[in-house]
């Protein structure tokens, strides 16, 4: 893929965790001869699941032709998951894209609109193995890269996500300049902050606080899996 122009897209909807988005958007955005823009169905300001509020540049029918398409994850994406406008402008978009990818949770609603099957993907742990409803194959990776599909895991990967498309796209000197420039140099306070790296009480913990809400996006997962099986 040629660094000379490159468009790149995020979903951006309500109740998304931003960090998900803004993440990899730094990356991007500081990459040469980039364009970023932030989609979604009206250019209004739109609220994350924890109050920050982000201003759409593009609509879904009014934006530049894109070469990369992104879905970021968080809470709203249950509510993603049943939206046909949305899944609809995802299988119309994706069409003439060259690189389609998520992070975190925003691969559930690829595999919502049909687009992993077949597919290696990853997504956050938690919601990993709810990949496998899509025909996908999940991969407890941080970032996967299956032919034209990307992946990121859980919400921080997106700066690793991003820093693997742009060393494709722009050459590996080039995202070693922005790793530098943002001093992406993970060195956490604790050894948590994956399933493998956490005790088992504080896996329980969360389990138990998180119940009702993964329920909820398990079974958003189960009605769009079943309607794509009642289109095959």
């Amino acid at each position: 893929m040629s660094s000379a122009s490159l468009s790149v897209g995020f979903l951006l909807y309500p109740e998304l965790t931003q960090l998900d988005l803004t993440a990899a958007y730094e990356v991007f955005a500081r990459a040469p001869n980039v364009d970023v823009h932030l989609i979604w169905k009206t250019q209004t300001l739109v609220k994350s699941d924890l109050g920050l509020e982000i201003m759409p540049n593009a609509s879904f029918e009014a934006h530049p032709k894109l070469d990369i398409i992104c879905v970021p994850g968080g809470p709203g994406q249950i509510a993603l998951m049943d939206d046909q406008e949305t899944l609809d402008y995802l299988r119309r978009t994706t069409k003439d894209t060259k690189l389609i990818t998520s992070v975190c949770t925003g691969s559930l609603v690829l595999g919502a609109a049909g687009l992993l099957e077949g597919y290696r993907a990853t997504s956050h742990w938690s919601s990993l193995d709810q990949l496998s409803l899509f025909g996908a194959t999940p991969v407890a990776e941080r970032v996967v890269w299956d032919r034209d599909r990307v992946t990121g895991a859980g919400v921080t990967s997106g700066i690793e996500f991003a820093l693997t498309v742009i060393a494709d796209t722009h050459g590996r000197e080039i995202a070693e300049e922005i790793q530098l420039q943002i001093e992406y140099d993970p060195a956490p306070p604790f050894s948590c902050g994956s399933p493998e790296g956490a005790s088992r009480e504080l896996l329980d913990k969360l389990s138990v606080r998180n119940r009702e809400f993964m329920l909820k996006r398990r079974n958003a997962a189960e009605r769009a899996a079943a309607r794509l099986q009642a289109l095959s």
